[in-house]
C-alpha cells in the first residue's frame, strides 16, 4: 500500500446511510495520521470516488443500493492503476456475502458496531498491506469456508511452496495468528512473517485473506483437520 513518508492514511467511506458515514468520519477524523478524502452513497459513486480522490483504504458497505459493495470491490481491485485495500463492513457477521466478499480480494471485514478503537486498528493493519477479519469470528469464518468453498484445481505455484511454507499455509487457513503459528512450529515470528511473504509471493495472492480462500478451495485444509490432501 502506497502512503506518504509520514505513514498518513487517506479513507474513503462508503455507505448508503448518511448518519453511519458522518459517525465513522468524527471517529476517523480524530486520528492522527488518519484523514477522511470522501464519502460514497452506493457502489458506483464509491468506485468513482476511489479512482478520483486515491483513498489508501476504502470503508466499503456490502450492502448498497444501485451498486452493491462486492461489485464495487471487485471493479476497484480489478483497477491496475488503483492500490487501495477495502475493508468491508456489515451489520451482521456471518452475513451470506461475506465469503464473497473475501473472495473478491478485500483486505479485511468488520462489524459496523465494531469498538471506535478496533476500526482505527483495522485501518491501519489494511493500509500496511496485512489482513484482518474482525477478532471473535475468524474460527467461525474458516468453519464456514470449510462447508461453502467450492473444492477446485489446486494451482500449480503450490508446488513451489517448500514443505515448511505448505505447512505454514495450512496453519494460516486455520485461522492461526503469526504469534500461534510461531509457537506451534517453535519458530521465531519473524521467521513465520517471513515465510507468509514467501507464500504469498509464490502464490501471487494479496494477503493472508486470500491464502485462506484459496487453501480451501484447493482442499489443502479439510474440515477438523489440518492435513493436506496433495500428494508430493
Amino acid at each position: 500500500m502506497t502512503q506518504d513518508p509520514e505513514g498518513h492514511v487517506s479513507v474513503l467511506i462508503a455507505d448508503d446511510q448518511a448518519l453511519v458515514r458522518a459517525g465513522f468520519r468524527a471517529i476517523l477524523e480524530t486520528q492522527p495520521g488518519i484523514s477522511v478524502c470522501g464519502e460514497a452513497g452506493d457502489g458506483r459513486e464509491a468506485v468513482e470516488q476511489a479512482r478520483i480522490l486515491r483513498p489508501d483504504v476504502v470503508l466499503m458497505d456490502i450492502q448498497m443500493p444501485e451498486v452493491d459493495g462486492l461489485e464495487a470491490t471487485r471493479s476497484l481491485l480489478h483497477d491496475a492503476d488503483l492500490e487501495l485495500a477495502v475493508l468491508m463492513l456489515t451489520t451482521f457477521d456471518l452475513d451470506a456475502y461475506v465469503y464473497d466478499a473475501l473472495r473478491a480480494g478485500a483486505s479485511g471485514f468488520l462489524l459496523k458496531d465494531t469498538p471506535p478503537e478496533d476500526l482505527v486498528a483495522a485501518i491501519r493493519v489494511v493500509a500496511r498491506g496485512d489482513a484482518l477479519i474482525a477478532p471473535g469470528i475468524t474460527k467461525r469464518l474458516i468453519e464456514q469456508f470449510a462447508q461453502t468453498a467450492p473444492i477446485t484445481t489446486p494451482p500449480p505455484s503450490l508446488a513451489e511452496l517448500t514443505p515448511r511454507e505448505a505447512e505454514v499455509l495450512i496453519l494460516v487457513a486455520s485461522g492461526l495468528s503469526n504469534g500461534e503459528i510461531a509457537e506451534e512450529l517453535v519458530l521465531s515470528q519473524a521467521t513465520v512473517k517471513t515465510h507468509v511473504k514467501r507464500i504469498l509471493s509464490k502464490l501471487g495472492l494479496r494477503d493472508r485473506v486470500q491464502a485462506v480462500v484459496l487453501a480451501y478451495e484447493a482442499g489443502l485444509v479439510l474440515p477438523g483437520s489440518r492435513s493436506t490432501t496433495t500428494s508430493g
